[in-house]
């Protein structure tokens, strides 16, 4: 779906990160509701109004409330809610079988789902104590607790100073995988789960490889090890990409080398950035924070655009229903009698540049428009409008149907003379006191010294790196098992690293001889 806004093509850098597991309404909701809704422009914003329910496995109705300030407000909800596809559908229609087309979600199910997966989990960790941290009086109510501009001041402060889409939906009812791999590749290839964690169809990073276009996929401590792995398509030594920790990516915006696309991935775990439920969202805050200065600072500030996400809603409350208008590729058959043309729940995203005026509400339809009975629902954001907006920009073909099909935000761009005002002046990202105490945790295990067992992405990427040969062994491959975090980041990291030091010093001269003399085959 076609721009018509010929300002696309004064970006010639595009950054997206994208964090983990929150919902629209949980980050923010309450971004305009003592505004009625409206932001200065007097763009209408689809947020809470503080009377919006769930009911609980009583029959009493639950609101929406403001996350108190003086209660490790940063770890909230205090556990990991239900985020498969199977939690998903009981959050959205009240039970975990996928509904008959064309039925509509009546997002009621997110507090009683809630409080299934604080009962198995508690049993979990009966059996084996520290299998979840849950923090201590976590109550299947809490899902309903929402943040405020207040909590949040660097994402707050970028969508009201730049602008904010309030209509972007998750690509796909379910985790993880699934949904970054449709901001990569434009499919799923029919998954709704995380167990298939290898992807092979050609990827956004293939397409601007063929066309020489710069790109690099940048982690935090260290290279982004689950995107790239996961991808079986991507170039181990490609010619125009790169791969590098969040020191090079800074380096790179501050020098003005940047590439054309540029893709982040957070730090995973309970000790990182990811603000995955329930890990430290001050964290993630501080990373945006770090992110946008380094982008201001660059030379090239005038011509990059910024889009901040979320890979999926991760079980958190959000009240506007998914649309179910969503193209389906080719290469994602029906699964479970899901076919892939019903979005997942709403994600925050935030869109900045200096050519975005402040207090923008993008969405595809008229941004003042309210959303009633006589106006027309403004189409769907999703991750592959990411993809559809470079391939708009650079004159590239669609991976899928799904981003052929996906606006582009190329109209957020209004301004022909780039601002030069800072929205963040002043203002500087939170930091969490303490740590709050953990259901079953002892005095001695609140200590500096207690690790806790590795989370699931970190499992992921251990598992992903386990599937590389060293010294060219395809056998003995098996993850093992860890007994901390630290432990599972230290595996990945090393035979991650010692892989590709054995593959460069076998392939690169051959790789390097192919790309030199490739124009004798033409």
């Amino acid at each position: 779906m076609q721009s018509s806004n010929n300002q696309l093509n004064q970006v010639d850098h595009f950054v997206v990160v994208m964090l983990e597991n929150r919902s629209f309404d949980h980050m923010l909701g309450f971004l305009y509701t003592d505004e009625g809704n409206r932001s200065p422009l007097g763009h209408a914003f689809e947020g809470l109004t503080g009377s919006e329910t769930n009911p609980d496995d009583n029959g009493d109705l639950i609101s929406v409330f403001k996350i108190p300030a003086d209660q490790h407000p940063y770890f909230w909800p205090g556990t990991d809610p239900g985020e498969g596809y199977y939690n998903t559908n009981s959050q959205l229609f009240g039970d975990h079988h996928t509904p008959p087309a064309g039925t509509v979600a009546t997002n009621q199910g997110f507090v009683k789902d809630f409080a299934y997966t604080l009962s198995w989990q508690r049993k979990d960790n009966a059996q084996k104590p520290g299998s979840w941290q849950i923090v201590e009086g976590t109550k299947a109510s809490d899902i309903m607790g929402m943040y405020t501009p207040e909590l949040l001041p660097v994402l707050s402060g970028l969508a009201k100073g730049y602008a904010v889409c309030d209509h972007w939906y998750c690509s796909v009812p379910t985790e993880t995988l699934p949904n970054r791999a449709f901001v990569q590749m434009a499919t799923s290839q029919g998954r709704l789960n995380d167990h298939d964690k290898v992807y092979n169809a050609t990827s956004i990073y293939n397409r601007f490889e063929d066309a020489g276009l710069s790109w690099g996929l940048f982690g935090y401590e260290d290279d982004a090890i689950l995107t790239r792995q996961s991808l079986a398509a991507l170039p181990k030594s490609p010619e125009h990409g790169q791969f590098g920790n969040f020191e090079d990516f800074t380096q790179a915006a501050t020098s003005g080398t940047l590439p054309h696309y540029s893709f982040l991935a957070p730090e995973w775990g309970s000790d990182g950035n990811s603000q995955h439920p329930n890990y430290d969202v001050a964290k993630g805050e501080q990373y945006l924070q770090a992110i946008y200065e380094a982008l201001r600072q660059s030379p090239r500030w005038d011509k990059t655009l910024l889009i901040i996400t979320y890979d999926e809603h991760g079980g958190c409350y959000d009240h506007v229903p998914p649309p179910e208008n969503a193209a389906q590729p080719k290469d994602c058959p029906d699964n479970d009698g899901f076919n892939f043309q019903r979005f997942g729940v709403r994600v925050p995203t935030v869109l900045v540049s200096p050519r975005i005026p402040a207090g923008t509400v993008f969405r595809i339809s008229e941004p003042d428009t309210d959303l009633n009975a006589s106006s027309p629902a403004p189409t769907a954001l999703d991750h592959t409008s990411i993809l559809a907006t470079l391939e708009q920009r650079f004159g590239l073909p669609p991976l899928t149907a799904r981003d052929a099909a996906a606006p582009d935000i190329g109209n957020v761009l209004s301004l022909s003379t780039p601002r030069r005002d800072d929205p963040l002046e002043g203002i500087s990202a939170p930091r969490s006191e303490s740590q709050p105490p953990l259901e079953g945790q002892t005095q001695h295990q609140q200590g500096n010294d207690w690790q806790p067992q590795a989370d699931h992405l970190q499992k992921v990427e251990a598992e992903l790196v386990a599937m590389l040969p060293l010294n060219g062994d395809y056998r003995n491959r098996e993850t093992p098992h860890f007994d901390n975090r630290e432990d599972a980041k230290r595996y990945a990291r090393d035979r991650y690293h010692r892989y590709y030091s054995e593959y460069n010093a076998t392939h690169y001269d051959r790789d390097e001889y192919h790309r030199n003399n490739s124009h004798r085959d033409k």
